[in-house]
């Protein structure tokens, strides 16, 4: 059974920088192009960033040049590196395979405020 368990969020002020940690468990980690997905209040979940087995990444054109998605296959564990934060970047991200989904994790909390 796949486990996703989200860390590393929190209350950050405009301009600051955060680093989320998924850990996950139960899959053979390193097959899987993983994503991390945002979702604010009200609003739909939406997919922030992906990386392939291969490392390739992809993001989208809001975080672009700001976030940056990495892995450790090793510690089948996913990363999203953010700087230069934003008011509109708060959200619970959750990290998740990219495209068909597992079962949700509990997310991490990130809100950006002065």
């Amino acid at each position: 059974q796949v486990r996703l368990v989200e860390s590393g969020g929190g209350l950050v002020q405009p301009g600051g920088s955060l680093r989320l940690s998924c850990a996950a468990s139960g899959i053979i980690f390193s097959s899987y192009s993983m994503g991390w997905y945002r979702q604010a209040a009200g609003e739909q979940r939406e997919l922030v960033a992906s990386i392939t087995s291969g490392g390739n990444r992809n993001y989208a054109e809001s975080v672009k040049g700001r976030f940056t998605i990495s892995r450790d296959n090793a510690k089948n564990t996913v990363y999203l590196q953010m700087n230069s934060l934003k008011s509109e970047d708060t959200a619970v991200y959750y990290c998740n395979r990219y495209g068909s989904n597992w079962r949700w994790g509990q997310g991490t909390q990130v809100a950006v405020s002065s």
